[in-house]
């Protein structure tokens, strides 16, 4: 009778634990998180010491002309975060135009301390170079 008992424990331990691991769907109650992928492109710069402005990336050249419109940020001298459709893209002093793909989106500017202070939505257009001017 002990030994029955002991391997029915010990299997039902067993699938318990093996239930765990491969991860049963959650339950009706738990909260389903959409998020959305920003792909945001630097703009090459020509570097006499780094003559690859695509290495190591596999973009045969003009791919970015070719299927991204651009976007240039005139903050005036400010230092700020530059924040797309909500997830972090740079900082104004590194880099002042974005290569992103073709539509709507929301530029957003937060100082230091993580503040917004520029908040604005701009189209994008394939081949185009759209210019957002902050006020001082």
């Amino acid at each position: 009778m002990r030994k029955t008992m002991r391997w029915i424990s010990t299997a039902l331990a067993v699938a318990v634990v093996g239930g765990m691991l491969l991860g049963l769907p959650p339950t009706a109650s738990a909260q389903r998180v959409t998020r959305s992928i920003v792909v945001v492109q630097p703009v090459p710069v020509f570097d006499p010491f780094f003559p690859y402005a695509y290495y190591p990336y596999g973009y045969p050249a003009g791919y970015v002309a070719g299927n991204y419109g651009y976007v240039k940020v005139d903050t005036h001298g400010q230092q700020a975060s530059v924040y797309v459709d909500g997830g972090y893209a740079a900082k104004t002093h590194k880099s002042k135009k974005f290569a992103l793909k073709a539509g709507n989106h929301n530029i957003e500017l937060k100082d230091s301390n993580g503040k917004t202070f520029f908040q604005e939505r701009v189209a994008v257009t394939v081949g185009q170079t759209t210019k957002v001017d902050v006020p001082s």
